[in-house]
């Protein structure tokens, strides 16, 4: 993430809607990926000096949910990040504004990254054949009235779904200790399941499917029978030799989109890092070992920081050789995923 500032010179966060300094309302504009101070009841903009009229995406005006901005001849429209909703909860519900907030927030963070990593990205309206969509839905848990009694939070056909109650958090701290995670939020659900949409662009690269095959397994391997055997039996022994994560270890789609995740984790933080200057070096995404070695020495900084503060370590993993070149594939795979990107801008 990016550093972000008001027109008066005061820092603003990527979620903020005002700023603490001046009282002017701000927002995000998606199209030039920056904060925009809003002025006056006219709603009139100011972006690098340059005037220009914006007003906060349907979604934000209405149930304040949402600090996208759209265009004059936007009015009234829903922001590029909310036209990726396919289902929202039933708003009519006490806690669901809130949870819904919460997924707004940790969806457009996912969104901002795969943008900024230049990934090929159109929500299902536009295109029904390969385009993304999400699925906020709940089960019996949070509405007892409803028919389904659990949701799975998960992937299919370009629809990621993910459970309301992951965005509760003593629900999901719950379900955190008793899955034995070290680590579950909404972000981390959303990057691992886009992994998983972005797995199926694999099949572009025929060069890359044996590298794929050598770094990762058998792709024939049974998925349901796969997942059912960790369920039952666990992780093995030495799984954090070779996974990321003890999921990972359940099947090499999981493993694919736990990698996928981390990447993002990874890179995103660091252009943080490297924003605030707490990092020495340049980030540099075309080397995966130099990344990784830099990763490393500051995640140890940052895990020291928030236990410096009571908190449990930000990045409780650990990233072996076995891992490193998982991940490094996963780079390559987004280097030829933006090539095709910019290919397809070009025409």
């Amino acid at each position: 993430m990016r550093r972000f500032s008001c027109d008066c010179g005061h820092p603003l966060f990527f979620e903020s809607t005002s700023c603490t300094n001046c009282d002017n309302e701000v927002g995000y504009d998606p199209d030039s990926a920056d904060m925009v101070t809003l002025k006056g009841a006219s709603r009139i903009g100011s972006l690098f000096g340059k005037s220009g009229d914006f007003e906060y995406c349907l979604n934000g005006q209405k149930h304040q949910v949402c600090n996208w901005l759209v265009r004059p001849e936007q009015s009234g429209s829903l922001c590029k990040g909310c036209l990726f909703n396919r289902t929202i909860p039933d708003l009519s519900r006490p806690d669901n504004p809130t949870r819904w907030h919460r997924f707004e927030q940790a969806k457009k963070r996912l969104l901002y990254s795969l943008y900024t990593l230049n990934l090929p990205l159109t929500n299902g309206w536009q295109d029904q054949k390969n385009g993304l969509l999400f699925d906020f839905i709940e089960d019996q848990r949070t509405n007892p009235v409803l028919v389904e009694s659990f949701v799975s939070t998960g992937y299919l056909s370009g629809i990621i779904t993910i459970n309301t109650i992951e965005a509760d958090d003593i629900a999901r701290e719950a379900t955190k200790n008793k899955m034995n995670e070290s680590y579950r939020t909404l972000l981390g659900h959303l990057r691992h399941e886009s992994g998983h949409y972005y797995y199926s662009f694999l099949s572009k690269f025929p060069d890359l499917q044996d590298e794929f095959a050598n770094l990762f397994g058998d792709a024939s391997q049974d998925y349901q029978q796969s997942l059912d055997r960790y369920y039952t039996e666990g992780p093995p022994k030495s799984w954090s030799n070779s996974f990321i994560s003890s999921y990972a270890s359940s099947h090499l789609l999981e493993d694919w989109a736990e990698c996928w995740s981390h990447y993002q984790h990874l890179t995103d933080t660091l252009e943080t890092a490297s924003s605030y200057e707490m990092v020495k070096g340049q980030v540099r995404h075309d080397d995966f070992r130099s990344m990784a070695n830099l990763w490393r020495s500051f995640a140890v900084a940052l895990n020291e920081l928030n236990r410096s503060i009571g908190l449990g370590d930000a990045y409780p993993f650990v990233i072996t050789q076995t891992i490193e070149r998982k991940l490094a594939f996963v780079g390559k795979m987004v280097s030829r995923l933006s090539q095709i990107h910019r290919a397809m801008e070009v025409r």
